[in-house]
């Protein structure tokens, strides 16, 4: 039996990336987590229910995900976000996207997004903030 594929992964789970992955699974969609320290995502795993596939290596979490791969990284910035990103880099293909959910600095931003342009792969930097009051809110809850 094939297993079904993710619409979005998260790497990260701290509060934010909790929260985050939380709210994607509670809108509907099916979420690959992963954590540096795996410890973190069984622990994520067993504490919260849901419909959340949990992965101890970055490549059978990158090969969880439909295509084009959609990757959101809620981790510290700087370089832990650079290392992140070459460990993905072996594992992703043309058109995969890379969502920077942190606090990166503008000028890191642009220095990733155009070397992951030059291999095809779309990043995007936007840092996601709003703490445990947004944890349930839709997407589009702050204009209605």
């Amino acid at each position: 039996m094939k297993q079904r594929l993710s619409d979005i992964g998260l790497i990260g789970l701290g509060p934010m990336g909790q929260a985050l992955a939380q709210n994607m699974e509670h809108q509907g969609l099916h979420v690959s987590v992963y954590n540096r320290t795996h410890s973190v995502t069984k622990t994520f795993l067993k504490e919260h229910e849901g419909d959340f596939f949990g992965f101890e290596q970055m490549s059978a979490f990158v090969r969880s995900l439909k295509r084009p791969r959609k990757i959101m990284l809620m981790i510290k910035d700087g370089k832990p976000v650079d290392m992140t990103i070459n460990g993905l880099l072996a594992h992703l293909d043309k058109g995969d996207i890379i969502i920077d959910g942190g606090n990166s600095f503008y000028r890191d931003t642009e220095r990733r997004a155009d070397m992951l342009k030059k291999r095809g792969l779309l990043y995007i930097g936007t840092g996601v903030s709003g703490g445990w009051c947004t944890q349930w809110a839709k997407p589009d809850a702050w204009w209605k």
